[in-house]
């Protein structure tokens, strides 16, 4: 089996925690990890190649501004086939453009969107080769999102 490039990409803290439990996703294969804080770097450095960006929301724009383009010159240097991502914005802008340099998207959203998807999932959700909720009742009122399990 051909190894594949993954880019897992999430903030961390519980959007980490919830992409890290899909791990048996990745064995075997060349990884990238992106996330929000040197706190997790060590941990991701025994999964793969890390790096760690700030955190970013939009109520910040220069901040913003500043992760997209740290964000799109780790895109342009590591080229992954694939993108899995939790969110939050870090997730996000990974998303868009690992998707714009040819790589395949999975989002899972997070578990404690109970009621709608997260601002970062309804925008991923246009791109997303793969959309995945943590609730039925998401999955049924949200076209191509699916459900197929939690992972907490």
């Amino acid at each position: 089996m051909k190894s594949v490039k993954i880019c897992i990409a999430a903030s961390a803290g519980g959007h980490l925690n919830q992409l890290l439990q899909l791990e048996s996703v990745w064995q075997g294969h060349d990884v990238v990890c992106l996330s929000t804080s040197e706190m997790v770097r060590t941990r991701l450095e025994l999964i793969g190649r890390t790096h760690i960006t700030r955190e970013c929301n939009r109520n910040n724009l220069v901040r913003l501004t500043r992760v997209f383009f740290k964000c799109l010159k780790i895109a342009a240097k590591e080229r992954p086939d694939v993108v899995i991502s939790t969110g939050a914005a870090v997730g996000c802008i990974a998303c868009y453009l690992c998707k714009m340099l040819g790589a395949k998207v999975i989002w899972l959203d997070s578990i404690t969107n109970v009621r709608d998807l997260s601002m970062s999932g309804r925008m991923v959700r246009r791109i997303a080769d793969l959309f995945l909720v943590q609730w039925p009742e998401l999955a049924a009122r949200y076209k191509n999102a699916e459900y197929i399990g939690t992972v907490i």
